[in-house]
């Protein structure tokens, strides 16, 4: 199992089990409050920004500054704090260093959550040497593949052990969060083993839509996707900036043909700009908006929190 294909997803298969496609509303907190999903991705973007400001010395922070640093609104914001019961000092702000331990521990950062990573390719490589879990209160326990070349690697400081002992690894070291970086055609086989040694909570990184049970969690990163929509968005901006400015237009006209009034050529040129933007923004829109697929996925915090 090597490096995910770039492969488009496929649409949810239908029937009597859940599907990657099917948002599930909330989770809850360590009291027992519903949180809304929208809040729980939320929630590691907010983790993150807070152990930046602390590590900067900051102390408080208000609800304004806060939602800059993280990139939503203040109103959302505070919204999605007092879903944790956190509301803030009026005129002082949320205290950092609590709001810190406050969120990682609804995301279950205090405990140990064991990882196995199944497809050991150049995605499997890079996952499984990223250092960033063990802060996370994630530890990768396992790395499984079924190419006799990639089995008995060493990655990371861990063996890489056949397919064959997927269950039984998984039983063994305790894992409950399973990461696949397998080829689409692969993932649901490899998926429907996780599910049947126990683990609960999956992230897939195979351009493909898994079928799960109801009670198993799944988050998709489908990186080719990013890509397309990063690649609308800049091939919008090149067509706007390929746009002709009405000032130049003008200047042209009134060179082309000085008995034409300046306030006429500049008029004209106006209607030509928004003649050309509109097309080029339709033609843009046509072209590349039919191939952007899916939404942008969550992180391992959201299947801790899920759980």
């Amino acid at each position: 199992m090597s490096a995910p294909s770039d492969d488009l997803p496929t649409a949810p298969r239908q029937g009597g089990r859940a599907t990657q496609g099917r948002p599930r509303p909330t989770g809850r907190t360590m009291t027992g409050r519903a949180v809304p999903e929208a809040t729980v991705a939320r929630l590691p973007v907010y983790l993150r920004t807070l152990t930046a400001l602390v590590e900067r010395g900051v102390a408080t922070v208000s609800s304004e500054e806060l939602a800059v640093e993280a990139g939503v609104n203040s109103a959302k914001l505070r919204k999605d704090l007092s879903h944790l019961g956190s509301y803030g000092t009026r005129g002082v702000g949320y205290d950092c260093q609590y709001l810190v331990y406050q969120i990682s521990r609804e995301l279950g950062l205090a405990e140990d959550w064991r990882v196995a990573i199944v497809g050991i390719g150049n995605l499997g490589h890079a996952l499984a040497n990223y250092g960033g879990f063990a802060s996370r209160g994630v530890s990768v326990v396992a790395l499984l593949d079924n190419d006799p070349d990639v089995v008995g690697e060493n990655v990371a400081g861990l063996t890489v052990v056949p397919m064959t002992d997927l269950e039984q690894v998984l039983t063994e070291r305790g894992v409950s969060i399973g990461v696949i970086a397998t080829p689409g055609p692969a993932a649901q086989e490899v998926c429907d083993r996780m599910v049947a040694g126990g683990v609960t909570s999956i992230l897939n990184f195979a351009p493909t839509v898994l079928q799960v049970p109801d009670d198993v969690v799944v988050r998709r990163v489908d990186l080719s996707t990013e890509l397309q929509i990063l690649a609308f968005h800049e091939q919008r901006r090149q067509a706007e900036r390929e746009v002709p400015d009405p000032s130049v237009l003008a200047a042209g006209l009134a060179d082309a043909d000085p008995d034409v009034p300046a306030a006429v050529a500049g008029a004209v040129a106006g209607a030509v700009k928004g003649a050309a933007a509109g097309a080029v923004a339709g033609a843009v829109k046509g072209a590349v908006g039919g191939g952007v697929k899916g939404a942008v996925a969550g992180a391992v915090g959201d299947l801790r929190m899920a759980r």
